[in-house]
């Protein structure tokens, strides 16, 4: 009872000094029913799943794939019905994004961080028909000499020059973010530094419009950036601000796209502060949307890192599309990755 009474009085006096850390907000939000979830990933206790990527299958969407990263262990392949395709002891992979580069030729590409000191991309290529990944090796990028940085976020866009199969874009721990042509090479796949951009704190989350050629970066404790990757200097626009206006509690993490047109449609942001994911409009940054994966058969979500959104059918389970959220808290289970029927969220469906 003594020592209660202590504890009790000392939490008393850290409040009266101005210590106390004022609670969040809690920004209203449509609750949305996950229709699926992937197994846990294998380490346990501990923050361990962290972001995914999505392949449609194109002939059959139903058996479309998502690859999720254990950032303590390894990279994993799931099938639309949750269960394990693959599993690569990769090391420390924190982001992953994949694109399809020609037909048959899918590749996977994911921030290396297990040498805090030197970043690198973890490349792999994805058997659509086995679920299986072939490792490719790993790749530094940043020019000789460089500081030693920590890889952290990453995403990938198309190709912006004659030779190249895609942009890869490595978020580092310090908030630079790292362009890098990736080109075939003696059959082999190669990253070439090309420039970057800086953001002033901690950033990780990203995604490219192929449509526009904006690259999209999540500054966790500020909000999100836009860069204009056609330009000739990489340079950063705010977008949307953490706060009321926009909807948005840091951290900000995953962010994904919902494009509809040209140009048109969403930036879907992961709000991990008060467990939300926001729609913002790419014209305007208005938050047209607020959803909660809410507690049911597969249980919500909450503390969300990385997001992955694909529209389009992919089977009777998604026939709208799929979006994928890490849950940061899947007790008593180890972390893992809930699938959400997109149908649900834009119609308000609660069911």
């Amino acid at each position: 009872m003594r020592l209660a009474g202590i504890a009790a009085l000392a939490a008393l006096l850290g409040g009266c000094a101005g210590v106390q850390t004022p609670p969040r907000p809690f920004y209203p939000a449509d609750d949305v029913l996950a229709t699926g979830e992937t197994a846990p990933v294998g380490t346990a206790a501990a923050d361990a799943a962290d972001d995914p990527a999505i392949w449609r299958n194109a002939a059959n969407p139903a058996a479309s794939l998502i690859v999720g990263t254990d950032k303590k262990a390894g990279l994993y392949v799931y099938g639309l019905d949750g269960k394990v395709r693959d599993f690569v002891a990769a090391g420390q992979l924190n982001n992953v994004d994949l694109r399809e580069v020609r037909p048959g030729m899918i590749v996977v590409a994911a921030s290396d961080r297990t040498d805090r000191a030197e970043p690198r991309i973890a490349l792999f290529r994805l058997d659509g028909a086995s679920g299986k990944l072939t490792t490719l090796g790993a790749q530094t990028f940043l020019p000789q000499g460089h500081a030693p940085a920590e890889a952290y976020g990453f995403c990938m866009g198309g190709p912006l020059a004659d030779g190249e199969i895609a942009r890869a874009y490595v978020v580092l721990k310090d908030g630079t973010v790292a362009e890098s042509r990736m080109v075939e090479r003696e059959g082999a796949i190669r990253a070439e530094f090309l420039r970057n951009v800086k953001f002033a704190t901690q950033s990780e989350g990203c995604v490219v419009d192929d449509r526009t050629g904006m690259l999209y970066v999540a500054e966790e404790d500020t909000g999100i950036w836009r860069v204009d990757l056609r330009a000739t200097s990489l340079t950063a626009t705010a977008f949307a601000k953490v706060g009321a206006q926009q909807g948005l509690v840091d951290d900000v993490e995953g962010l994904a796209l919902a494009p509809e047109g040209a140009t048109g449609g969403w930036l879907v942001a992961s709000s991990q502060g008060d467990n939300a994911y926001v729609l913002l409009d790419l014209a305007t940054a208005k938050p047209d949307k607020r959803f909660r994966i809410a507690a049911g058969q597969y249980g919500a979500t909450s503390d969300t890192d990385g997001i992955e959104l694909v529209l389009g059918d992919f089977g009777p389970g998604f026939p709208a599309g799929l979006f994928v959220a890490q849950d940061g808290n899947n007790a008593p289970a180890a972390q893992n990755f809930k699938l959400v029927d997109w149908a649900k969220v834009v119609t308000k469906h609660t069911d």
